[in-house]
């Protein structure tokens, strides 16, 4: 039987990067989406697969991870294939671009449900769940972000710190269970993450300057299997800036930031 991963956020971008990626080592896959996008999984993963290398089974999960609910239905789906858990890929979040107080709060609220409270709602059962196995190895998405302050984008980094700073503790618990925690901090990506979070008047509105996803999706796969605490995603620009963040004053990163972050008029309306 093929070892079987778990991958939230598969649907798009690099969670169905790093599906494509495992789903070439020979894993079966459970993806999940928050959108009918995931019902293609299987079909978008078989466009891009090696004809040396076929897809085996996918389970597509359409679930709301920033409730209760959502992340209950994905793992009741997972227990049903009544298999052992191999990779998990805690993957899905967004962001929500602007100035903290033009925001709708109820847009931020969501945010944190999905990036934290959804995070670790699914991580609680992947976690006990690979304990008993006394095996496994999870990846958790972070951010570039995670190590700056992110003005006009001021929630979203502080949930990517929070993933983050959440991954490596939990790294160093789970040594003794025989499983890797690992975090993937991508820098800006091109994919539709900037466009969905309302930010396509900003620089990061375009995608032509940013990082490959499968690209970044290869990175992350390939330090969760040599096991390593951390990786950054994305090309040399994005591994000095990673660098720089580490010693760079947080006013400086604070001004730096905002320089890409900040909302301009589109077509001359404000």
């Amino acid at each position: 039987m093929r070892p079987l991963a778990l991958v939230t956020g598969a649907s798009s971008g690099i969670g169905f990067e790093i599906a494509a990626q495992l789903s070439a080592r020979g894993y079966d896959i459970v993806g999940v989406g928050a959108s009918s996008r995931i019902g293609t999984l299987q079909s978008e993963l078989e466009k891009v697969a090696d004809p040396a290398t076929p897809v085996g089974t996918v389970v597509p999960v359409r679930a709301d991870l920033s409730t209760a609910e959502g992340v209950e239905h994905v793992w009741d789906q997972v227990e049903s294939l009544g298999r052992h858990l191999d990779v998990a890929v805690l993957n899905a979040g967004k962001s929500l671009g602007g100035s903290f107080v033009d925001t709708d709060l109820e847009d931020e609220l969501r945010m944190l449900d999905l990036n934290i409270t959804g995070q670790v709602r699914l991580a609680k059962h992947v976690v006990q769940t690979m304990a008993r196995q006394r095996s496994g190895r999870i990846l958790i998405t972070a951010s570039l972000s995670a190590l700056t302050p992110t003005p006009y984008e001021s929630i979203y980094g502080p949930t990517r710190a929070f993933t983050y700073a959440f991954a490596q503790g939990l790294r160093e618990e789970m040594k003794e269970y025989g499983v890797t925690v690992t975090a993937l901090l991508p820098g800006a990506t091109a994919t539709g993450f900037h466009h969905t979070a309302g930010m396509d008047n900003t620089v990061f509105g375009s995608n032509e300057w940013k990082n490959d996803p499968a690209q970044v999706a290869k990175q992350g796969v390939e330090a969760l299997f040599a096991g390593k605490d951390q990786v950054i995603g994305g090309n040399r620009a994005t591994r000095r800036a990673a660098l720089l963040n580490r010693v760079l004053p947080e006013r400086v990163k604070a001004r730096r930031f905002a320089k890409d972050s900040r909302p301009t008029p589109l077509h001359g309306t404000h």
